[in-house]
């Protein structure tokens, strides 16, 4: 007869409701190999730990991460993209760094450590297993999503240790039966929310587990869950108050993406899966993957409140993002916040298959799948790492994630000398990406204007006025962006400069035109229906927009921000 399945929360006081568990006892010392794991996984985090520092200090900021350290020059309460969390983390690190690549990402390389903590501190409260606890703290260091690329800063990045510190607090709750854990769960929920909306893709798992377990009328009558929402909305208001000053702005551009449906596209499931097996691991993937199940399927079984927050936390995002990968792709960054819970719930799942009935084959099995994916996945992060930081080739051509990106230091030479000969006194640029890659590039020696999509910078400081009026600019565009109907709304006198390569281990990734601006000063603040002011969708009205300007931007879609 097999053994009933171990609950992940401990048995309930006699005094108390049945709902209210007593945390496990956590103060055995490990003995003697189990401190020789913990050694050796404190070495492997300082040596990836060190190779995230050499990665963010060699490589230069790719067009994405330029832009948000543009937000973290400015002082608006939120932008149209995304929330300030990421422009407050650029800033953390430049405060101690300066404005320098390390000091941009710098806030990344301490998330991922916060992280790792938090993620060990979840498995050592529900598993009592060492091992458990560091395959937990391992397994993020052998996905390339946040092994190396934790290093490149994206909104994801300052939202998942907030995201797990939520997961980490009502664990917390289910095992004392303390109320007071739903107000961290609330803080830390608006700080994940502060720093990307998807976040809100956690609501159904912390649904479940106020709702699904024999606790629920205990949760319902009290105060606590309600408090815990009204905290998270505190901490979320900047965005709220931000988005009614600007007609719900950020709401607007982030909604088509919910909404778009293009037909289905076995390109865009395929790019789904593939892009979750390269960047999670492609032993690890299935590793997770099979833990979460088992831990939702004895989660919901037993109704044990923790097994169905930790699956149902990335189950359902995952599924969600795999059915709108039928009709729409799926950024590569979307689905990076979830992982982190899954490699928790993986971890305490092999500690639990221990104290249930399976056979010896099996757990041996599964032991070896994980440490398979431990040491494949490092060495793949490593081998990504050598490749961008030593390698000199380039073998993935124009497609190339990091290369398709680089070279902009040859655009700003060029751009500088422009300036040299002709005595203009600022740049101007019809993209965010170039926008934000001259800006980082000049650091604020030269002002830098994006002539359209001004809704993209409402609340911005200006950017020097008194050097641009009346005086000639340089535009700096991507091919053929300088041939788009836009020019039709922009009344400037523009004289041809001459070409510009952007190169990459020795390709052509882009061509730039360089143009002299005369007669006319940009406007900052054009009127809301001005083709001037509409910022660039990403999904849903992508059709109708490319009829409105068929020339120069056909690659909206796919290089949209993340």
């Amino acid at each position: 007869m097999a053994r009933p399945s171990p609950a992940l929360t401990p048995p309930p006081r006699l005094a108390k409701s049945a709902a209210v568990t007593i945390a496990p006892d956590i103060s055995v010392k490990p003995d003697g190999s189990e401190r020789r794991l913990i050694r050796v996984a404190v070495l492997v985090i300082a040596a990836m730990t060190v190779l995230r520092i050499v990665y963010a200090s060699a490589i230069e900021l790719r067009t994405d991460e330029a832009y948000y350290w543009t937000w973290s020059k400015e002082g608006a309460l939120s932008f149209l993209d995304h929330p300030p969390g990421i422009a407050w983390l650029i800033r953390f690190g430049t405060a101690i760094f300066g404005d320098t690549p390390l000091g941009v990402r710098f806030g990344g390389i301490v998330a991922m450590l916060m992280t790792q903590l938090l993620l060990a501190d979840i498995v050592r409260r529900l598993s009592h297993d060492v091992r458990a606890i560091v395959f937990a703290v391992l397994m993020p260091e052998a996905a390339l999503y946040y092994g190396l690329l934790m290093a490149k800063v994206a909104p994801d990045v300052a939202m998942i240790p907030f995201a797990v510190a939520m997961m980490w607090s009502l664990v917390r709750l289910a095992q004392s039966g303390d109320g007071r854990w739903w107000l961290a769960a609330g803080l830390f929920a608006g700080l994940s929310m502060l720093s990307k909306f998807t976040a809100i893709m956690f609501a159904p798992a912390v649904a479940a587990f106020l709702l699904v377990p024999d606790w629920r009328w205990r949760w319902l009558r009290s105060p606590y869950p309600y408090l815990a929402a009204l905290v998270a909305i505190a901490v979320f208001s900047p965005v709220l108050i931000w988005n009614v000053q600007h007609d719900w702005a950020s709401f607007r551009f982030q909604g088509v993406r919910a909404t778009a449906n293009y037909g289905i596209s076995l390109r865009t499931i395929g790019d789904y899966i593939g892009l979750q097996f390269g960047l999670v691991g492609f032993v690890m993937l299935p590793v997770v993957l099979t833990g979460l199940v088992l831990t939702a399927w004895r989660g919901y079984r037993t109704r044990e409140p923790v097994a169905i927050l930790l699956s149902t936390a990335v189950l359902v995002p995952f599924l969600y993002f795999l059915f709108k990968s039928t009709t729409l792709r799926v950024g590569d960054t979307w689905p990076m916040f979830m992982w982190p819970v899954g490699f928790a719930a993986a971890a305490v799942n092999l500690a639990t298959m221990a104290k249930e009935s399976w056979s010896a084959r099996m757990l041996d099995s599964s032991l070896f799948w994980v440490r398979t994916a431990i040491v494949s996945g490092i060495a793949f992060v490593v081998i990504v790492f050598l490749y961008y930081v030593a390698a000199p080739w380039n073998l993935l051509g124009k497609i190339d994630p990091i290369g398709a990106e680089a070279g902009y230091e040859q655009v700003a030479a060029r751009a500088q000398a422009a300036l040299d000969e002709t005595g203009a006194t600022w740049i101007a640029t019809t993209d965010y990406r170039t926008y934000a890659m001259m800006r980082w590039l000049f650091r604020g020696r030269v002002p830098v204007i994006e002539l359209n999509e001004r809704g993209r910078f409402q609340d911005f400081a200006d950017p020097g006025i008194d050097k641009i009026r009346g005086r000639a600019g340089i535009y700096v565009g991507r091919e053929p962006d300088d041939r788009s109907s836009l020019w039709e709304s922009i009344p400037a006198k523009r004289q041809p400069l001459g070409r510009v390569e952007r190169r990459w281990r020795g390709l052509v990734m882009d061509t730039y035109a360089l143009e002299k601006l005369t007669g006319w000063t940009p406007e900052l603040s054009p009127p809301k229906d001005s083709p001037l002011f509409l910022w660039k969708v990403l999904a849903g009205e992508f059709e109708k927009l490319v009829r409105v300007a068929p020339v120069g931007w056909s690659d909206l879609a796919t290089r949209a921000v993340s």
